[in-house]
């Protein structure tokens, strides 16, 4: 028997759990904060175990690791590199759905000398997006050619029939991680130029794109693009973009989020007892008596009338007290969006991921190469996050446990004998990259 530890019971972990149990020579022992998330996902399964976790507890920590021939860490990313030291430690394999960090980089060597892998980004950004665009660069190169060109974005949203608030967005955990992404720096290449675009102006720096059955979305830089050169071999590459996916009027409204302050961690002292009209006031600095007024005037040329009447159903101009114990702005923000936007029962949610490259070879032809996943969640069922996300970790673990990747130190699914296995077991299960090829 192979034992797997998951530590974490969060969203996205029941396909992962449920795909494992299914293994006869697979035990899973569940451990998390809470324990009876733990039990649901078990669900009474013969080989499954349940128990309840302090991460912060090293010697449970360190005896759970172990007892385990493979750790699954779907904690928060803060906490993978204290597990993928224990799993050295102990000479045990780790996956995880995260980015390498620099800190889980530099336990490269550390790992091929004990002999485990400690395999990264396999969900779905990043962990698919890395597998699907690998798949075909590796194509391009085997027939002689080279990628110029590589546009990548990728967005989590409600399915067209759940779309159903003006922000075009809903959530099924905390909002807390995408309204800080809201605050980070981009740096891309596009036509050979880098550009770089502070924080503050991230959702002024917008596109429309257009997904073939489903309309018009737009678009963000995500975060740095540049290391994905190297993480990809492109030595050629003029134009190397990732970005967000969201629906239309997303970033014209969090750009006034954040120009408000509302996306400030700073802790504050007078929250307490005050109202969300009070607040606005005292963000703009002002006594006035009409918040729609005054918020035009701040936000000048910003204050469309979308925006505006966004902002109102956000709550902005209302007399509604701030939740309690929510120590900054951004609290104040994470509470109201998962109030307002949170996916009903019976949603769907709906996963877009889209590459696009720019080829060309040795004999001047010239290939534009698309691969589009769309997938929806199932009405009552998983999530397409979940599924997207936990499938190709549980996938992985199950391949690293019965020998089919042997490798050693810190990866990502960029390699051949990880990502062409997985994608095509996901198509078995509907979340399939389709690849068109037009030549230009």
């Amino acid at each position: 028997m192979k034992k797997v530890l998951v530590l974490g019971a969060g969203l996205v972990s029941k396909p992962l759990v449920r795909y494992l149990l299914d293994i006869p020579e697979f035990t899973v022992k569940v451990a998390t904060r809470t324990v009876n998330k733990a039990e649901k996902l078990i669900a009474g399964h013969p080989r499954g175990t349940a128990l309840a976790l302090n991460v912060n507890d090293t010697d449970q920590l360190k005896n759970l690791v172990k007892e385990c021939d493979l750790a699954i860490s779907l904690l928060p990313y803060t906490y993978h590199v204290k597990v993928a030291e224990m799993c050295i430690e102990y000479k045990k394999h780790l996956v995880t759905t995260s980015y390498i960090s620099p800190a889980m980089k530099a336990l490269d060597a550390q790992a091929k000398s004990a002999g485990v892998l400690l395999l990264n980004e396999t969900g779905v950004d990043p962990g698919i997006d890395h597998m699907s665009a690998m798949r075909i660069i590796h194509g391009v190169e085997k027939k002689g050619g080279k990628i110029v060109s590589f546009r990548s974005y990728c967005g989590g949203l409600p399915a067209p029939e759940a779309n159903t608030n003006p922000f075009g967005y809903k959530f099924s955990w905390s909002p807390r991680g995408v309204l800080m992404a809201g605050r980070n720096d981009a740096k891309f290449m596009e036509d050979g130029k880098i550009v770089e675009i502070p924080g503050k102006n991230l959702f002024k720096n917008h596109k429309p794109l257009e997904v073939e059955g489903l309309g018009t979305f737009e678009i963000y830089p995500n975060r740095n693009s540049l290391p994905y050169i190297e993480t990809y071999g492109l030595k050629d590459i003029k134009t190397m973009i990732r970005g967000t996916i969201r629906n239309i009027g997303w970033c014209d409204t969090l750009f006034c989020v954040a120009k408000l302050g509302l996306l400030s961690d700073e802790k504050r002292d007078d929250l307490k007892g005050m109202t969300f009209k009070k607040l606005l006031f005292t963000l703009i600095n002002s006594d006035g008596c009409d918040a729609r007024v005054e918020l035009a005037r701040f936000l000048s040329a910003d204050a469309t009338k979308q925006v505006l009447d966004n902002l109102e159903w956000l709550g902005l101009f209302s007399d509604e007290p701030l939740p309690e114990a929510e120590p900054t702005l951004l609290d104040v923000m994470t509470a109201q969006f998962l109030k307002l936007m949170s996916f009903g029962e019976k949603e769907r949610d709906l996963i877009i991921l889209i590459h696009e490259f720019i080829a060309e070879y040795p004999n001047d032809k010239k290939e534009r190469i698309t691969s589009t996943l769309i997938d929806f969640g199932i009405p009552g069922g998983d999530s397409s996050m979940a599924r997207t996300v936990s499938l190709p970790a549980a996938i992985a673990t199950r391949m690293i446990l019965q020998g089919e990747i042997k490798l050693t130190g810190v990866h990502g699914p960029v390699l051949p004998e990880i990502y062409n296995p997985v994608l095509n077991e996901l198509e078995k299960m509907n979340i399939v990259c389709k690849e068109k090829v037009f030549a230009l």
